[in-house]
């Protein structure tokens, strides 16, 4: 009896007083979990911690297997811009008039030329929200005299070159708000609104308005009313150089909004007619058709230079613009960095230049570009592939810079940690910073090829980054 006793008390010492399992045990079982999970059974999972005071890796799997980041790919691209233009940037978007005015006349166009700036016209900010930008442009035609236009309206959008979309973005995708391409001149972030007039399950949806009216563009519905908690999977598909926009998919029935967001085809010109119908509007008349440079282009026309500025508008800083990008997840934003970053560098803005510039930054730090195998900015690519060790280290940079706190401010809260989040079909990341014992820590994780829904591998990915905490 007394043995069993002292087995019995030896046991519980043994119990009470073993050392806890370290991080890197709770990390590894955790993943190993999450690899036996059945979504997992055909999936790849990487994860990569680091110190931030030390820069040492506190714990790592699969950390060199390039995976597609979706949008955590996000984080790259705003922390070189920090590092590249600065905090404080702002884009400057010039506004004037070719020919000369007499007796209140403009013989010449009225020009807006961008500067890539991706909030002109957007509603996030009030210094660009679109009725403010038109406010300020009618009032500097006014006060340079213009009572009358023997011209056009002309968005010059030329400084980001012709090609919007970059290269490995998909079909279904480049007709939806989230698929907005680039522009020298973006105007409400490139995008615009359809209402639906839905049914019953299985009868064709219409549409009821678009938000602004597009009288330049029809639209043809092939929507079907879906069933409940099916969700919004509606398309746009607009033909290369066509006005017809064709709506197909389907629209669960129990989605309360009713709408879905498109992308412009051509944000500059549809900048150019606002401002035309506008100033149409307060009896200042316009002799030509409102016009950007992808329409001169068609014509076989040149882009005229203005001869006169009257008016510059400044776009809200960078910390503000990357705030929005990284909290709303904007493709056009990160997209628009990354051509800006190349323009900055001194290279023709483009996004695969842009991608060459984004990896020769980092190669100088260290980073080999082969970790690094991007087609743009935002992740939005289903090509892309990026290492979690070259997305932590990117992370852990940031940690050592003035802007740290705007970065790190930028990153939505999920599971109660500031993290990036980054989905496409299949794949589920996240990647930011989390406190342990009153150790900072940054880290990546990216799951691709997982199978069955989202919310369900959202919840196991939360599991083993709880381990964090």
């Amino acid at each position: 009896m007394r043995i069993q006793r002292l087995l019995t008390l030896s046991f519980l010492f043994i119990a009470g007083y073993a050392p806890a399992q370290s991080l890197q045990q709770k990390l590894q079982a955790a993943v190993n979990r999450l690899q036996a999970d059945s979504q997992c059974q055909y999936a790849s999972i990487s994860l990569t911690v680091l110190d931030v005071n030390t820069g040492q890796e506190v714990f790592s799997a699969n950390p060199s297997m390039g995976l597609a980041p979706a949008s955590t790919m996000k984080t790259i691209t705003t922390i070189t811009a920090f590092n590249v233009l600065g905090a404080d940037f702002k884009y400057q978007t010039a506004f004037g008039y070719s020919g000369s005015i007499n007796n209140g006349t403009l013989n010449g166009d009225v020009i807006i030329k961008g500067s890539g700036d991706p909030t002109l016209g957007s509603w996030r900010y009030e210094s660009s929200k679109e009725e403010h930008i038109l406010t300020l442009m009618v009032d500097a035609i006014r006060k340079a005299g213009i009572k009358k236009i023997n011209g056009r309206i002309i968005s010059d959008d030329s400084i980001f070159g012709s090609q919007s979309i970059p290269d490995g973005w998909i079909y279904q995708d480049i007709g939806n708000y989230y698929g907005a391409g680039t522009s020298g001149l973006c105007w409400r972030e490139n995008q615009y609104d359809v209402k639906l007039h839905t049914g019953e399950v299985g009868a064709p949806i219409t549409v009821s308005r678009i938000v602004p009216t597009m009288p330049y563009l029809k639209f043809k519905s092939e929507l079907l009313n879906a069933p409940a908690h099916t969700g919004d999977q509606s398309y746009a598909y607009l033909p290369l150089n066509g006005n017809l926009v064709y709506l197909r998919g389907t629209y669960a029935e129990d989605q309360t909004k009713k709408s879905i967001a498109l992308a412009l085809p051509d944000p500059a010109y549809d900048a150019a007619f606002r401002l035309a119908d506008t100033l149409k509007s307060l009896g200042i008349t316009i002799s030509g058709a409102a016009e950007s440079t992808s329409t001169l282009t068609a014509k076989g026309e040149t882009t005229p230079i203005a001869s006169q500025n009257i008016l510059t508008i400044p776009s809200p800083e960078l910390s503000k613009i990357i705030y929005w990008t990284n909290q709303k997840s904007i493709n056009l934003y990160a997209e628009q960095l990354l051509k800006t970053i190349t323009w900055k560098a001194g290279k023709q803005p483009s996004t695969a230049n842009g991608v060459t510039v984004l990896q020769n930054f980092w190669k100088q730090r260290g980073i080999d570009p082969n970790s690094l195998n991007v087609f743009d900015g935002s992740g939005l690519s289903p090509a892309d592939r990026v290492t979690t060790r070259t997305m932590a280290t990117v992370l852990l940079s940031a940690t050592k810079e003035p802007w740290y706190h705007d970065f790190y401010e930028s990153l939505p809260i999920y599971n109660n940690m500031h993290m990036k989040s980054g989905s496409i079909n299949n794949v589920l990341n996240y990647a930011g910073y989390q406190t342990y014992n009153g150790k900072q820590l940054c880290f990546s994780i990216m799951v691709n090829n997982y199978n069955g829904s989202g919310k369900d591998i959202k919840a196991r990915i939360f599991r083993v980054l709880d381990e964090l905490k």
